[in-house]
């Protein structure tokens, strides 16, 4: 069965994406087919891209991390999903196109009344957000969290479910328009980085205590700033070195408060690990998708043929939420 896919041969820009066409693959044990409708587009797709991220050993080479869509086929071993199933899927690689497989364990189903580009918005993003804001983080009910790039598709998710679960949240972006959206998400202070110093306004919104956990995906000149807008045994979790992964701290400074600094990738994680963070999020987080009172903020949707768009838009920051690809023209 052939299939379309977006493809590259070279690292470079946004243009040197391109429409290619192959055979689809065929699920293994365990595995499922989907037929995808959607993917949604993150910052390791730009990395790969641009050949800094490579997929992991036995991983498809295809750009794309989540999906949605309809189960094809089922491998050997299946026995939650069959044929026809609407899902959303965490993949290794392999969303930007017309089929791809995912492990059976990570594949959860599509929430009341989403559209299929709405649901390709939840893999990597939430699945990301639950393992360190939650797993990781510990964030409990009326502990103050700091999330950097409140406008962002991880920002715009950690701020609903920070503020579902009952944290005060602040968070930081780099445009004024994104101030109101993020309050609307449930935001309680939302700080324009480049107008006034994010530690600073973190001691001030905490009356100096400082902030119980920061998500950052920032890094570089952020970290000591991070550092200091933490209370004592406040959390740092950091899951992307956007500005350089090259730090210094002062190991007293850190001892003195006894602070706990963590981080993680997803994409390199085994599928029991995974699956046990679909098990999280399918507990907790799925009823509140469900109910609608958690949603993906949708920015922009391109088609396929549109991914080099998609990356040029993902690269220049200027989008508030998620950037999806539609592969199908087709509802549920």
């Amino acid at each position: 069965m052939l299939m379309r896919f977006v493809h590259f041969e070279k690292p470079g820009g946004p243009e040197v994406l391109y429409l290619s066409q192959g055979n689809a693959p065929e699920p293994k044990a365990r595995e499922v087919l989907v037929e995808v409708y959607a993917a949604g587009i993150n910052r390791p797709d730009v990395m790969q891209r641009q050949g800094f991220y490579p997929p992991p050993s036995g991983a498809s080479e295809i750009l794309g991390l989540e999906v949605s869509g309809k189960i094809a086929k089922c491998g050997k071993g299946v026995t939650r999903w069959k044929a026809g199933d609407a899902v959303c899927a965490l993949l290794t690689g392999g969303g930007y196109s017309e089929y791809a497989v995912a492990s059976d364990e990570l594949c959860l189903p599509i929430p009341n009344e989403f559209s299929f580009e709405e649901a390709a918005a939840l893999p990597e993003t939430f699945y990301t957000v639950w393992t360190n804001l939650f797993e990781d983080g510990h964030l409990q009910k009326d502990e103050t969290v700091m999330i950097h790039g409140g406008a962002g598709g991880i920002g715009t998710a950690a701020i609903q479910m920070a503020h579902a679960f009952g944290a005060k949240v602040i968070t930081t972006v780099g445009k004024k328009e994104a101030i109101i959206i993020c309050k609307e998400l449930g935001a309680d202070n939302v700080i324009l980085y480049k107008e006034k110093d994010f530690a600073i306004a973190a001691k001030e919104f905490t009356q100096d205590k400082g902030v119980d956990v920061i998500l950052d995906m920032v890094g570089g000149d952020y970290f000591e700033r991070n550092i200091e807008a933490l209370s004592y045994r406040g959390r740092l979790i950091q899951i992307a070195t956007i500005r350089g992964n090259k730090v210094s701290l002062d190991l007293y400074r850190m001892m003195s408060k006894r602070l706990v600094l963590t981080g993680s990738t997803l994409r390199k994680r085994s599928v029991s690990e995974k699956a046990q963070i679909a098990r999280g999020l399918e507990i907790n987080i799925w009823p509140l998708l469900n109910q609608g009172k958690i949603k993906p903020r949708i920015f922009k949707i391109f088609s396929l043929e549109e991914a080099a768009a998609a990356h040029a838009l993902m690269e220049s920051s200027q989008h508030t939420g998620k950037i999806v690809l539609s592969v199908r023209d087709m509802h549920r």
